[in-house]
């Protein structure tokens, strides 16, 4: 049974003026929210601004608008290589079509990880020099917010033979503007970074822009950037009341006279009640292959999406689709973020993709049906924006409107429609900015980390301040060191002398656990951007039909639950990603397999998830008791009829592991804490609970570990419950 409601198409306000010196291509127009950024940008009393525009609504125009008039350079930072990729070409397709204002166009360049290492191996460069060659050599650097945290760290370097300050100094010096796309999708440790890196740049060098895209900002961050001496800027186009939702053609044909452009079209969308069980929608959707098929049958040149929450459903659904659309010509595709380049290209000329990833949905790959699964309201929103983007044709071919299907649990959808105080009719027509504002209100909400930034945001902080106050630059930023220790401590309200006696005290657990005399994990892991990966894996997949994309990384518990692998060793992997190098003629980075725990072949998806939980060697009651991170030494995996899992213990076990561990079955606290539905944190026995059917704790590691501990250490015992204070 379906619950049926129509959304009303979204019309956004044009600019009433031109900003000053802004030459555009012909026919072209600024929206309201892209006048109002370039503004605020070039407001000289502005600091940040955030544009909180719908998405569809030209928000990366607002972005590049200056550098496009050749007044300014731009780093840009979006949280995946994929989306940093699309974002590559969008930028290109804006250089082509705008008009060149001087003699030579913006210069744009990308750098990834991966791409770094093979660009520095390529030209015979360490990794700090193609840095500095690619940045100097741009317009517009694309890039990830891990790149700049870490080049603001001093990572790169020669070690101490090279100042802390050689490649940041003059990356801050040259670029005006750091742009940060899709912030929303950062949890609280790579927003403390950002806020950190913030207020590095802020103490060392002279005033520069910051613009966060997608990204609504809270009134705890707004306080922090105030407390900073950041003046912030909100251009927030439905709090101005710049879109319009026409009930009628007439009003429709009214605003268009008058400027307005539309971004999203009416869309048919039904929800689908689900139980709420990791294989609902799965089961749903095999059961439902003739609907969906039928409806490419009876709407021919139709384009389609199906968005999942999991890979291996992903994986285990498209052969199914594949033999089902076959017989009709029609072709099915995969869409995520282990998909490789040529698996991507092929997509775009599907008549239906799935996947997990949204990169190019609804733009490159134009939609008008829509299947999508969701874990909270903002992911709901995001992926339910893919459809409606463009006009009703595709590739020249119409159709007759945008049909979508939300897979939701079915609590949701009795808040929505059938509960005393339900919030929406049946067949009702609905705003997109009311519907999504009943969105966010009834639907799973997850935990916004708050107490990270005191807890554990400092930590950074202290680390580059420490970094300030040593060797060669300690003369040159003896007053930036004071400016930078007195926002931070503002920002994360609390002092550096609490933090170096944290610091101290991890390193004494660390050198009476290990008898290593300095350092510990546990601040290596405070201060990294994503936290470390002692549990990712390398991947060698079979099921890939490229062979330069077979070479993946891969977490252990997702193996453990969903893969069929076979065990392989580190040679013989390295040697097989030399040999298809050589093979296919293009470098393939191999940096991020350094440290992998193990390497395997993927051989396929299993049907049904496999049990399993990590085991300690000893009584895990005292260590849940201290309520603390701490470091563990002695895990393994517990999976009686994994034949390969002794080979992955042997080198478990050696691992010192950063550790947050409750006395509670993981599934309970995922629901009493709100945590997403990816955070990592797993069931764990000990010595006294190994044959219980059911773990009674839980085990968070790194920089989950963290954030576990911002609600953790402020639990009490109460009549044998666990609540929080």
């Amino acid at each position: 049974m379906y619950h049926s409601i129509r959304l009303k198409s979204v019309y956004s306000c044009p600019a009433s003026d031109i900003p000053e010196g802004v030459h555009l291509p012909e026919k072209w127009k600024l929206a309201w929210h892209q006048a109002e950024t370039l503004n605020a940008l070039r407001d000289p009393s502005v600091d940040v601004v955030f544009n909180t525009a719908m998405t569809g609504d030209g928000k990366s125009l607002a972005a590049y608008l200056d550098v496009l008039q050749g007044n300014c350079r731009a780093i840009a930072l979006y949280p995946t290589n994929a989306l940093a990729a699309d974002q590559e070409n969008q930028v290109n397709d804006y250089i082509a079509k705008f008009p060149v204002v001087d003699e030579f166009p913006p210069r744009v360049n990308r750098l990834s990880g991966p791409m770094l290492e093979v660009y520095a191996e390529s030209e015979g460069l360490r990794k700090g020099s193609a840095i500095a060659s690619r940045a100097g050599n741009s317009e517009v650097l694309i890039t990830n917010p891990d790149i700049l945290h870490y080049l603001h760290r001093g990572a790169y370097l020669m070690g101490d033979k090279e100042n802390f300050d050689k490649l940041w100094n003059s990356l801050d010096k040259e670029f005006d503007l750091f742009i940060f796309d899709e912030f929303h999708v950062f949890s609280a440790p790579q927003v403390a970074s950002v806020l950190n890196t913030m207020l590095l740049i802020q103490a060392t060098n002279r005033r520069k822009k910051f613009l966060f895209l997608s990204a609504t900002p809270s009134e705890s961050m707004l306080n922090r950037l105030k407390k900073a001496g950041f003046n912030s800027c909100t251009v927030d186009p439905i709090e101005a009341k710049k879109y319009q939702f026409p009930k009628t053609q007439l009003d429709a044909e009214t605003l268009q006279r008058e400027g307005w452009r539309q971004v999203a079209r009416p869309i048919d969308l039904k929800f689908v009640s689900m139980e709420p069980t990791s294989k609902a929608s799965e089961t749903w959707l095999k059961e439902n292959q003739e609907l969906i098929l039928n409806y490419f049958l009876e709407h021919p040149g139709s384009k389609g999406a199906i968005i999942l929450n999991s890979i291996a459903a992903v994986k285990r659904l498209k052969p199914i689709f594949e033999g089902c659309f076959a017989q009709h010509n029609l072709t099915v595709r995969e869409n995520t973020g282990l998909s490789g380049g040529q698996e991507k290209a092929e997509s775009l000329a599907a008549d239906l993709v799935i996947g997990t990833s949204t990169i190019d949905v609804g733009v490159d790959f134009k939609i008008n049906f829509l299947i999508f699964e969701s874990s909270d309201a903002g992911n709901f929103i995001q992926r339910f924006g893919r459809l409606g983007r463009h006009d009703k044709n595709i590739d020249g071919v119409p159709f007759d409107g945008f049909q979508a299907y939300a897979l939701v649990p079915n609590f949701f959808v009795g808040q929505l429609f059938k509960d005393k105080k339900a919030v929406l009719n049946e067949g009702e027509m609905c705003d997109r900015i009311h519907f999504q504002t009943l969105i966010r209100e009834n639907y799973r909400r997850i935990n916004n980390f708050e107490g990270y930034y005191k807890r554990w945001g400092a930590v950074q902080s202290v680390f580059l301040g420490r970094k300030l106050n040593q060797g060669l630059v300690k003369s040159s930023y003896k007053d930036s060191v004071k400016k930078f220790q007195q926002s931070c401590e503002e920002v994360f309200e609390t002092s550096f002398g609490r933090v170096f006696g944290k610091i101290k005290g991890w390193s004494d657990e660390w050198r009476h656990l290990t008898g290593q005399k300095s350092g510990s994990p546990i601040y290596e892991e405070a201060r990294t951007f994503r936290g470390s990966s002692p549990l990712q894996c390398g991947l060698y997949d079979l099921t890939e039909s490229n062979d330069r994309d077979r070479f993946k990384t891969y977490d252990l518990p997702g193996i453990l639950s969903n893969l069929e692998i076979e065990i392989w060793s580190k040679s013989a992997y390295l040697d097989k990603l030399k040999n298809t190098a050589e093979r296919t003629g293009q470098p393939i980075a191999k940096g991020r397999f350094k440290h992998c725990l193990g390497f395997m072949k993927l051989r396929g998806y299993r049907e049904e998830r496999l049990n399993w939980k990590f085991t300690y060697p000893g009584n895990l009651q005292p260590i849940a008791d201290t309520y603390k991170v701490q470091i563990l030494l002695g895990l393994q995996i517990w999976q009686p009829d994994n034949l390969w899992v002794s080979s992955i213990n042997r080198q478990l076990r050696k691992q010192a592991l950063v550790c947050y561990v409750l006395r509670k079955p993981a599934q309970e606290v995922r629901s009493r804490l709100q945590l997403p539905m990816h955070f990592q944190i797993y069931p764990i026995s000990d010595e006294t609970s190994i044959h219980d059917s059911n773990a009674p704790y839980s085990v968070a590691f790194g920089q989950s570990a963290l954030l576990i501990d911002t609600l953790a250490y402020r639990f009490k015992r109460d009549g044998g419950e666990l609540w929080v204070v």
